[in-house]
């Protein structure tokens, strides 16, 4: 298989892993209308049935890294695609609320397998130029984010919600059948011809990798958190009337691809500028801008819910390519996965937490807030992360390790 189309799959792959994640996010406004006798004409619990998908997402990315070294990478991201696409399927065709969470909690565990794995292959793939592969393959997944509302309005108004879940789980399951008639990647001959990973003295490490857990656990509570909410708020202070879903998803789909133009436009940053330079300003736009939402009304929303996006999606590639300026490759799977996991049980917290806010206000106002507290650890994680020059000259890190 040619780098070019790995990477293709790989981008492909991230697509469908947050496009199916956030169907439901939409979907439910449907659901509460055209299935009412089945989930219920309440928001938050239906919402809700997509907790355990978050939880299995999460857990699911700690063993893949141990995983891919008995199975192969090839292997995992063909369980991947055909996992991910077959149990989406399941989900348009469940009868009851307890089939609908099981089929999406099985979909949650297929998904684990793409950040892990599917990263790690990345990296290893995009050689020197990290940074724009990252940016890149994070506008991918961005697509995948932005246009699941969208798609899911339209497909909802004019089919019924059941489809929103049929039609993009037939369409993975087809991709993973085309990359399994593609040979494997040799990543020991991508390697063999990479520049050698620096002497990278232990504590800068240390410290890289203690702020990039703790950078996981509230940006993945965050990122699921906000775009779980983006097409709940756009109903909430732009289109409430329930005739407007096809509207509602359009907004959400604007806000969230400004998120996507940042990560292309960030990947490109990070191969010229150390992390930090480009995190900060980031990290000092995501609290003032979760507080603005908090209550903001009318058409303020939308250029607001874009920055705040910008921010969230933005900071996604630094923090992807944190791991790959400070991890060796060969440990590289293994700490995204306990990397993913952290994130993804924050995120876990997201849908019982923006439900729960919801039930006891009736409206966003205050689960804006609670982001923007979770936003100021954040804030002050990019504040502490090493500012190296290191970074975009390896070569100088054998001299810093040979002084200490």
């Amino acid at each position: 298989m040619t780098t070019k189309r790995q990477i293709a799959f790989i981008n492909c792959a991230h697509t469908f892993t947050h496009y199916g994640l956030l169907i439901l996010a939409t979907a439910v406004l449907a659901m509460v209308q055209q299935s009412s006798d089945l989930f219920g004409t309440a928001y938050g619990p239906v919402l809700a049935l997509g907790t355990a998908m978050f939880v299995f997402y999460g857990l699911g990315s700690l063993p893949m890294g141990w995983l891919a070294e008995r199975f192969g990478r090839k292997g995992m991201m063909t369980a991947f695609f055909l996992g991910t696409g077959g149990f989406m399927v399941l989900a348009g065709l469940v009868s009851s609320p307890i089939g609908l969470a099981v089929a999406l909690a099985l979909m949650g565990a297929f998904s684990a397998i793409y950040h892990p794995i599917g990263t790690a292959m990345l990296v290893d793939a995009a050689g020197e130029k990290v940074g724009r592969a990252v940016g890149v393959n994070g506008v991918f997944g961005n697509i995948g984010v932005a246009t699941a509302p969208i798609a899911t309005a339209f497909i909802a108004a004019q089919l019924g919600w059941r489809w929103t879940f049929l039609i993009p789980g037939v369409l993975c399951v087809l991709a993973g059948l085309l990359w399994m008639r593609e040979p494997a990647y040799d990543f020991a001959r991508a390697r063999a011809n990479a520049r050698p990973f620096p002497p990278i003295p232990a504590p800068v490490v240390r410290r890289a990798v203690i702020i990039l857990l703790a950078i996981a656990a509230t940006s993945g509570l965050v990122f699921n958190a906000f775009t779980l909410l983006i097409p709940k708020l756009m109903e909430e202070r732009l289109a409430s009337s329930p005739d407007l879903l096809p509207v509602v998803g359009m907004l959400a789909f604007l806000a969230t691809i400004c998120g996507g133009l940042t990560q292309f436009t960030v990947g490109r940053m990070i191969d010229r500028h150390t992390l930090k330079t480009v995190f900060m300003p980031l990290a000092l736009v995501l609290v003032p801008g979760l507080l603005a939402l908090s209550f903001a009304q009318g058409w303020i929303v939308l250029p607001l819910a874009a920055a705040v996006a910008a921010a969230v999606f933005g900071q996604v590639t630094v923090n992807e390519t944190m791991t790959a300026r400070y991890v060796a490759p060969e440990l590289r799977a293994k700490l995204y996965s306990v990397r993913f996991t952290v994130g993804f049980l924050g995120a876990a917290a997201a849908s019982p937490l923006v439900g729960l806010l919801h039930e006891m206000t009736g409206n966003l106002a205050l689960a804006m807030v609670v982001l923007a507290g979770f936003s100021s650890v954040i804030l002050a994680c990019a504040m502490l992360f090493p500012n190296r020059r290191e970074e975009l000259e390896p070569s100088l890190w054998a001299k810093v390790a040979a002084a200490e």
